[in-house]
């Protein structure tokens, strides 16, 4: 994975930061970093606990990772961490990519996603990165606290990003999701910070009995620190809202400050029924855990190492969204050979690659079970129709210009010398991804 010290590394391909800053790197590159610098045997590093150190160490993330060169920070409010921050944008820009109509599964340059951030605090840092990183994106953003939404009117101005970054002052009562006072009609993604803490009393007794003390300094207001119930209230504030909203918003998505948070947040999914959502442990250096957590009404599903991105414990997995079968001895030709054949058989749209050995598959309902199969049998004089061909593009987008059906499973197949692999891409029910999944082992190992 890219770092912070990877220039050639293109802003719209940036991976996520996966380990320390590299000082020297970036003294090299920013002469007002390197100014900041202590040297002490051979290495330089800077103090954590200087408020003017942490903001230029921000300021010059943005400037030379990002090309943000004008942020203003004031003292009195929170100085954002960069690495963090980037891989919660960088996570959401995989799921969205993860979960196009297209099925192509890949960065669209020409795909237009507008997206909503709730609490956008001084630095718009979540915004400035999400459309300095795509050109085609454009981000909404509220906040309740009237000075931290001047600086960041500021730091929007000061970066030409006017037309594509849109804030409104919010308040305590306003709804979390406005999307009516924004005059909007839908959104791609909703994405949150909150405040960690419900009560001065819950932050400090995170401090308390840790070995180490925090790694840098905290410059944050109360309002941005603290909330009613905390991470777990703000988040459950928002998953109410979207039981109402549901499909106007494809993800809603929120950082949490403790694995516990969000073990809770997924317990609430849970209950409320929600089945598509993911997870990810947004770490980035030795020191720095976040989580995060989103959740969608559709059905398109993110790919796996979207899902289930980074550490976690297995209680917060979402069901898996891929499968590998083991085919010892078999070439991806002849296993792509004996999988076009089976699909073929089927009441389906398919449409088969035999170049790349890839595949894509669109069923209704399950017609490979034995009573479907008897059901489709003895239906119109016992002649049964051809699958239709989905036409694929170069990304594997469908291009047939026919109007879609109802969808109850697509899957991507996949076959490699010696395995084939399933990428569950929609559908809401995991029982029937796991069913087509055992119709082909059978297909292709003879056993269940």
């Amino acid at each position: 994975m890219a770092s912070s010290s990877s220039s050639a590394t293109t802003i719209t391909e940036r991976s996520y930061y996966d380990g320390d800053v590299d000082f020297d790197a970036l003294a090299t590159k920013d002469a007002d970093f390197a100014v900041i610098c202590k040297v002490s045997k051979d290495k330089r590093w800077i103090d954590f606990q200087d408020p003017k150190v942490v903001q230029q160490l921000t300021e010059s993330l943005l400037k030379c990772d990002f090309g943000i060169s004008s942020i203003e920070l004031p003292d009195d409010r929170l100085c954002p961490p960069v690495p963090v921050r980037w891989n919660y944008i960088r996570w959401i820009q995989e799921l969205l990519d993860a979960t196009s109509d297209t099925y192509s599964d890949r960065y669209d340059p020409g795909r237009e996603v507008v997206g909503l951030d709730i609490g956008v605090g001084a630095s718009c840092i979540y915004s400035l990165l999400a459309c300095s990183s795509r050109p085609q994106w454009r981000m909404a953003g509220t906040d309740i606290d009237q000075h931290s939404l001047e600086y960041a009117r500021k730091n929007v101005e000061a970066n030409g990003m006017n037309k594509r970054i849109k804030l409104m002052l919010s308040t305590s009562d306003s709804p979390l999701i406005p999307l009516d006072a924004m005059k909007m009609e839908e959104l791609d993604f909703v994405m949150t910070n909150p405040p960690f803490y419900s009560s001065a009393e819950d932050m400090q007794a995170s401090y308390t009995g840790k070995q180490a003390p925090p790694s840098a300094v905290c410059t944050g207001a109360e309002n941005e620190m603290i909330c009613p119930g905390g991470d777990i209230g703000f988040v459950t504030r928002i998953l109410e809202k979207s039981l109402k909203l549901r499909e106007r918003v494809q993800w809603y998505t929120a950082m949490l400050g403790k694995m516990s948070s969000l073990q809770q947040v997924v317990a609430k999914l849970k209950e409320q029924g929600i089945t598509n959502f993911a997870v990810t442990c947004l770490q980035a250096g030795h020191r720095t855990k976040r989580w995060a957590v989103a959740w969608s009404f559709q059905d398109y599903r993110p790919r796996n190492d979207v899902a289930r991105h980074g550490e976690l414990v297995h209680a917060v997995l979402p069901a898996p969204t891929a499968q590998t079968i083991a085919v010892p001895s078999m070439d991806a030709k002849s296993a792509g050979e004996r999988i076009d054949a089976t699909v073929r058989e089927l009441d389906v749209r398919w449409q088969w690659r035999p170049s790349s050995s890839v595949g894509l598959m669109e069923a209704k309902e399950n017609v490979w079970s034995r009573a479907a199969r008897r059901k489709q049998k003895f239906a119109s004089a016992g002649e049964k129709e051809k699958p239709k061909d989905v036409t694929m593009g170069s990304d594997g987008a469908d291009e047939s210009g026919e109007e879609e059906d109802a969808v109850g499973l697509a899957v991507k197949i996949t076959c490699k010398n010696e395995a084939v692999e399933l990428q569950w891409m929609r559908g809401s029910d995991h029982v029937l991804f796991t069913s087509f999944c055992g119709l082909l082992k059978r297909a292709l190992t003879g056993r269940a």
